[in-house]
């Protein structure tokens, strides 16, 4: 719960366990275990299909795990996610998944206000610290401008930052996000990237899944590299993020290389005409 003060959630850790997870009779998880550590980005990748979207929503609960288990530990103790009530799951744990509701007739704050349903009683309305969560997540994702503007006359990427904000209203000290940078222009990525980055600096646990492979790399601390449902590899960006490993998984030739400057790996897909820029260079000339 976030703090009336410094509006910073109590760490905690989130373990999922030997998971498996099927959808219907098929099973698309094997074995996969993850550990979402205060203060750490973990990032999950691989292709389409790999199971890191359905790990993170089994993380949620929301998805029915098969087998193996998840548990939470953090000020209010160690404790089987199972066990929880919704509310007490979400005092712990906040997810942004990519399929949402759309709003309408609402305000930016009024949806935002749905992040402190938690935290409330039944019949109670919105407390000082409540607004505070509020007012504190509309600030964190550049919303605070717009929050009295109907969400039905906001773009995509406006909306994204909503449901972001909504999240980090929820004031917990575990953030799962599933793809937060889909539909955002350049500006945006490039802030929610380093919002992500800003969280973990005060102490929360992230676990996100990313396609963007260079993203990956320039923000998380740990990656999980996915593939037909299993891990293919896991540890830091250097270590997970070899040629070797990404082109067995996406199967296609990708070159690494090391930025110079910043010590960050760089990912370079080698399609077919990867290098058509430098042939029609020469033509030119």
């Amino acid at each position: 719960m976030i703090s009336p003060d410094t509006h910073e959630p109590a760490a905690g850790e989130l373990h999922g366990d030997a998971l498996a997870l099927s959808y219907g009779r098929t099973r698309v998880v094997h074995d996969v275990s993850l550990h979402l550590r205060p203060g750490i980005v973990t990032a999950l990748i691989g292709p389409n299909g790999s199971g890191k979207s359905t790990a993170l929503r089994a993380l949620a609960r929301l998805h029915k795990i098969d087998s193996g288990s998840v548990h939470i530990d953090d000020a209010a103790g160690a404790r089987d996610a199972a066990s929880l009530s919704p509310k007490e799951f979400a005092r712990s744990v906040a997810m942004l998944s990519q399929s949402r509701p759309h709003p309408s007739g609402l305000e930016v704050r009024d949806v935002v206000a749905y992040g402190r349903h938690p935290h409330r009683g039944r019949f109670s309305g919105l407390r000082d610290v409540d607004r505070a969560a509020i007012d504190h997540a509309l600030d964190l994702t550049g919303l605070s401008s717009m929050a009295q503007r109907p969400v039905d006359e906001l773009s995509g990427g406006e909306l994204q930052r909503v449901w972001l904000a909504t999240a980090l209203a929820q004031g917990t000290g575990i953030l799962l996000l599933d793809e937060p940078t889909n539909h955002l222009d350049l500006r945006y990525q490039v802030e929610t990237l380093d919002l992500i980055c800003d969280l973990a600096d005060r102490g929360t646990a992230v676990g996100v899944v990313l396609h963007d492979l260079d993203h990956a790399a320039s923000i998380a601390d740990e990656v999980v590299l996915m593939h037909r449902g299993v891990v293919h590899a896991a540890g830091t960006p250097a270590e997970v993020l070899t040629a070797d490993n990404l082109s067995a998984v996406y199967g296609l030739p990708i070159e690494t290389t090391t930025d110079a400057e910043t010590g960050r790996v760089r990912v370079t897909p080698r399609g077919r005409h990867h290098d058509r820029a430098r042939r029609t260079d020469a033509v030119s000339v």
